[in-house]
């Protein structure tokens, strides 16, 4: 069975894997893309890192063969042993992209922020069991706010006398991250709601410009 794969590096290039499947195991695998490499060379040892792997082969497993099957002195523009994973995976079915997802989109709507943030957990909780689609929420509300991460320290991160004070509303959220301040009118918050097929292989901190980087090309687009 032909299989075919593709991923953009982030800041980077494309990497694309075409590939066949016999008996749970990858044969005629194929790199290619608009990346770098040096030696030329070194593109047979890439397919040859793949050939032979299963078809379940975990992204790190994908990672090291090819980083141990690299020749020495090789050297990867543009792209590394991640990318060329995720690429394989996601021509296997393990990992998705954006387009591969019928997504919902949730509008702002004025809300209170306590029930804003538990509305994260529900939504989450639904994507995970596979109760709703992948889906995309817009914030909104008309109140002055602080949200905390999960893991902080309400005494260390706000003065609780001050925002009684001042009638600013504390709640705490699911993710974490550090403490916000927002003010009704001047912000914009969305949440992303995802399978986590669509940031396989990533650490969290590779998944955040992976995932914000829509917001970033639609800013770039409006100057």
């Amino acid at each position: 069975m032909m299989h075919h794969g593709e991923y953009k590096v982030v800041g980077g290039k494309l990497v694309v894997v075409d590939l066949d499947s016999d008996n749970g195991v990858i044969v005629n695998a194929s790199l290619n893309g608009d990346f770098f490499l040096e030696p030329d060379e070194a593109l047979e040892d890439l397919n040859a890192a793949l050939n032979g792997l299963p078809t379940d082969a975990s992204h790190g497993t994908i990672r090291d063969a090819v980083n141990n099957n690299l020749r020495e002195g090789a050297v990867m523009f543009g792209f590394d042993a991640d990318a060329v994973a995720r690429a394989v995976r996601r021509s296997l079915g393990h990992a998705t992209k954006w387009e591969d997802h019928q997504w919902e989109i949730l509008g702002p709507e004025i809300i209170p922020v306590a029930e804003q943030v538990a509305l994260d957990e529900v939504l989450t909780r639904q994507i995970g069991t596979g109760e709703r689609k992948p889906t995309i929420r817009f914030w909104d509300w008309d109140e002055s706010a602080v949200v905390i991460g999960s893991f902080q320290s309400l005494k260390n991160e706000v003065d609780m006398e001050q925002a009684t004070h001042h009638g600013i509303k504390v709640v705490r959220r699911i993710s974490g991250g550090g403490a916000m301040f927002m003010e009704a009118g001047n912000c914009i918050t969305y949440s992303l709601y995802a399978p986590d097929s669509l940031v396989d292989g990533m650490s969290f901190a590779d998944s955040y410009p992976f995932l914000d980087a829509w917001v970033m090309q639609a800013l770039k687009s409006l100057g």
